[in-house]
């Protein structure tokens, strides 16, 4: 397939490269339904945020202060809530939970959008490096923090990414989770992108029976601020590659957008979607005991910070 038909064709949901949030959305009512979104004030979750309120739902918004959340619901036409949830701050998620339940919200979906992406350098919080703490270990603590507020047929859906692939051959890297091993932005990043889609697998198994469901997503490759600490040479590549490859925002909140609410994918679960499409991540992102080890080291990491 050449480029040009990648970017403008669409596959078997009807639905494909070029799809945006509005599309996947047409003629669908979100009334009545709760949907959380973390990382709601710029870039893909803003437009989430955007769209679902469009269609009628409720939208709770969640950021790294308040008043970063209120100030994206106040920029969308529709009802939203607003919730302070910094990801590398287990304080702060927890009071996210405690807030969410304090409400009584019952969620629909929860996307979990935020994250961190290629730290040039190592970083760390509560001993374990940056990126994988964030992007994995804050959204463990809040999505598990918040299963007893999902509905009955309740979506969980988790921003991975293509760059799972760029993960350690292991997958895991469950000797050097502080990074004091041996650290790399990419790496790393692929890491945790990686542990985003393990957890939505083993999550997904352990809704077997229900009628809830939990799958991962890669968005595209957008220019967003995601990739405000980026060295300056790759921020350079991004910018050659231009519109030619990258998604626009619109485009690229398509698949979680999707995954999260289309009436077609009620039952679908366990799964890994790019361009609104299920595709095929690599191979140990479906190894069910990799994924079992990493909750319950992930339980470990929660239980101690």
């Amino acid at each position: 397939m050449s480029l040009y038909e990648h970017l403008t064709s669409n596959g078997p949901s009807g639905f494909g490269y070029g799809t945006t949030a509005e599309q996947v959305t047409a003629g669908l009512s979100l009334a009545g339904k709760t949907i959380l979104v973390t990382g709601c004030n710029s870039g893909l979750g803003l437009e989430t945020v955007r769209v679902l309120a469009l269609r009628g739902a409720r939208v709770a918004c969640a950021a790294r202060t308040v008043e970063k959340a209120k100030a994206a619901g106040d920029s969308v036409a529709g009802e939203t809530v607003h919730f302070a949830c910094e990801l590398s701050d287990p304080a702060s998620v927890r009071a996210c939970v405690a807030a969410v339940r304090a409400q009584g919200l019952r969620l629909d979906a929860i996307i979990a959008n935020a994250g961190i992406m290629a730290l040039p350098k190592l970083e760390s919080a509560h001993g374990y490096e940056l990126q994988f703490f964030t992007n994995h270990i804050g959204h463990f603590l809040l999505v598990t923090g918040l299963l007893d507020q999902l509905t009955d047929a309740g979506r969980v859906v988790m921003l991975s990414s293509t760059a799972h692939r760029n993960a350690p051959k292991e997958g895991i890297q469950f000797d050097n989770l502080d990074g004091r091993k041996g650290y790399s932005s990419w790496a790393n990043y692929g890491q945790a992108k990686l542990a985003n889609l393990l957890f939505a697998k083993d999550l997904s198994r352990r809704f077997a029976g229900t009628k809830r469901t939990a799958n991962a997503v890669h968005p595209g490759v957008i220019r967003t601020n995601l990739g405000r600490h980026m060295n300056p040479i790759a921020n350079v590549a991004f910018g050659l590659l231009g519109p030619l490859a990258l998604k626009s925002v619109p485009q690229g909140a398509a698949t979680q957008v999707y995954v999260a609410t289309h009436p077609t994918l009620s039952t679908v679960t366990g799964e890994y979607f790019a361009d609104c499409n299920v595709a095929k991540p690599r191979a140990d992102a479906n190894d069910t005991a990799l994924a079992a080890r990493l909750w319950k080291v992930s339980e470990e990491i929660a239980a101690a910070v």
